[in-house]
């Protein structure tokens, strides 16, 4: 239950060890895990409040996250995904590129 930064996986000789001797994980949802309920109760909530929503890299036909989607009821929904999602239609603005490399031209 300890976070490590990037730089400190990333400078890792081989796969990242804690302190405590256990593997450091990410802190992700990797597929086949459970959402942590309180996390999903806040993006929810979130969602459900914003007027955009930016949604990076992903195709949005996994569950529960592209269900998320669902939930929006803002003004820009902007899609960011090299491939196409079953919400383009819905979208303000879709980019069809490498979310990487979007983001890097926005610095």
């Amino acid at each position: 239950h300890k976070f490590y930064d990037a730089e400190y996986v990333f400078n890792s000789k081989d796969v990242p060890v804690c302190e405590c001797g256990g593997t450091i994980k990410p802190d992700v949802v990797l597929y086949g895990e459970m959402l942590d309920e309180y996390v999903l109760n806040r993006s929810i909530e979130a969602i459900s409040k914003c007027d955009t929503l930016i949604v990076a890299g992903t195709s949005l036909t996994v569950e529960p996250a592209s269900s998320l989607v669902r939930l929006f009821n803002g003004k820009n929904l902007v899609i960011i995904n090299d491939s196409p999602t079953p919400y383009d239609d819905f979208a303000s603005l879709v980019i069809r590129e490498d979310m990487v490399d979007v983001f890097k031209r926005m610095k």
